[in-house]
């Protein structure tokens, strides 16, 4: 079994706070609002359709005042809201009115539903969400209940994304009821009651008190309640939303050893159950929205992931959250009070960015093509760059030839595609047509191939 996970790991952005898997090892603080305001205008002429991201930020306490919070901070929360509401306004502004959103994503946790409301009703004043699009929103196992799910399905929300997170001896909540499935289970049913298109869950391995045999039984626990998606993570390179706060957490976790366990655990286990592997630490059921659109040529890869809306320009809204117009990739600070200045100021929150360049854009391509589509059309990329395939990648091309030698890859001068054994290293193998990333597809390969 394959070490699963172990290059994206390697290669996780240590600049870009949100979970932006293209580029985010480029940012850099060259790029500012102007770039931004160019980038806006730019889509207001060709009038793409959009896909909108707002993050709320965990730490807020945006579930509201709940018992689990050691102070309320409801104005810190309004305060966001309103700055919020105000950078909604300016890109609207520069977007144009009525541009239709075939896809959004609320991140973070779950809001009071009041906020929630009046959050969905500025979105809609600025912004035409179309009834078929994709509509998700992360939710915190803690602080959602049943009747929440209700009142978020009537937002026009169709996707659910439950975090399961672990929980150790100090944390806030004492005993580890991870282990215990009655409260995700609970909204398990309550998103199939209410109609969600989909159900994910979002699951973190690697902590100081996991093992492999408490792994194994939480996602044995998690597959019988038969989600349509798992998203699985290292805690050591967690994505933004599961990063800790605590200083003295740092480095609280597991063996390498008892890592890759856990890797190999997921992979198996969830193979066994019928899952497919996409990339990017994503687990999806055969009939799954992302899975039919792979199969069916579809499936995209932008600065949030796997959608099936490649056609859209993304623009994101709240703390470091990152817009892609075309090639142009900007994020937002992630500092609250340089966030709150910056807007008190008129101005957008920008703090860096990265513009991908010709050279750029033939490996994003290459990479792209094989995530999504499993198979790379080797003449095709040669007229639209103008290149010699195997001249260009010619650094690559022996590795190739050995992968296809293993059977993970069919390989010819016409045609590169990733066979069934070799779709868990699919990240891997994607890698090394990045200059940024190749290393790391270097590195994993040689782990599989000491000798």
């Amino acid at each position: 079994m394959f070490d699963l996970f172990h290059t994206l790991d390697e290669s996780a952005p240590a600049v870009a706070q949100a979970d932006c898997p293209i580029g985010a090892r480029k940012f850099h603080p060259g790029i500012g609002s102007l770039d931004l305001l160019r980038g806006l205008r730019s889509s207001r002429q060709k009038r793409r359709p959009l896909s909108l991201t707002v993050h709320l930020p965990s730490r807020l306490r945006l579930a509201s005042c709940s018992t689990l919070a050691s102070v309320c901070r409801c104005g810190e929360i309004d305060g966001y809201l309103q700055r919020l509401t105000y950078e909604m306004g300016l890109v609207a502004c520069h977007l144009g009115s009525g541009r239709r959103v075939e896809q959004f994503c609320l991140t973070g946790g779950t809001p009071v539903i009041t906020h929630l409301q009046r959050l969905m009703s500025d979105l809609r004043k600025r912004f035409d969400f179309c009834e078929s699009g994709d509509h998700s929103i992360e939710v915190d196992l803690h602080h959602t209940d049943w009747s929440t799910m209700g009142l978020i399905r009537d937002q026009g929300f169709t996707h659910v994304s439950i975090g399961v997170p672990d929980i150790g001896r100090d944390s806030e909540l004492s005993v580890d009821c991870y282990q215990n499935p009655a409260p995700i289970h609970s909204l398990i049913d309550a998103a199939r009651t209410f109609g969600f298109r989909s159900i994910s869950i979002d699951l973190g391995y690697g902590h100081a008190w996991q093992t492999p045999q408490s792994f194994a039984q939480k996602l044995a626990t998690l597959i019988e309640l038969e989600p349509d998606r798992l998203y699985v993570f290292d805690y050591a390179r967690a994505p933004y939303r599961y990063r800790s706060k605590n200083a003295s957490e740092v480095g609280a976790f597991c063996s390498e050893t008892d890592k890759g366990a856990m890797r190999r655990s997921c992979c198996e286990q969830l193979l066994e159950a019928g899952y497919h592997y996409i990339g990017l630490g994503q687990f999806v059921r055969a009939d799954d929205d992302l899975a039919v659109a792979q199969e069916h040529g579809r499936l995209h890869r932008n600065c949030q992931g796997f959608t099936r809306h490649g056609c859209c320009d993304h623009v994101g809204f709240g703390l470091s959250a990152i817009t892609q117009i075309e090639h142009l990739y900007v994020q937002n600070t992630d500092d609250l009070l340089q966030y709150c200045q910056q807007l008190d100021a008129g101005q957008l929150p920008v703090c860096r960015g990265w513009r991908c360049e010709a050279q750029d854009l033939i490996g994003a391509t290459v990479t792209e093509q094989l995530s999504c589509d499993l198979e790379l059309d080797i003449p095709a990329v040669e007229r639209r760059f103008g290149l010699v395939f195997r001249e260009y990648f010619a650094g690559v091309w022996p590795l190739l030839e050995q992968l296809h030698v293993q059977g993970l890859i069919e390989l010819s001068s016409r045609f590169i595609g990733i066979l069934p054994a070799g779709r868990l290293s699919v990240d891997a193998i994607c890698n090394l047509f990045d200059p940024e990333a190749a290393g790391a597809g270097l590195h994993y390969f040689e782990k599989l191939n000491p000798s």
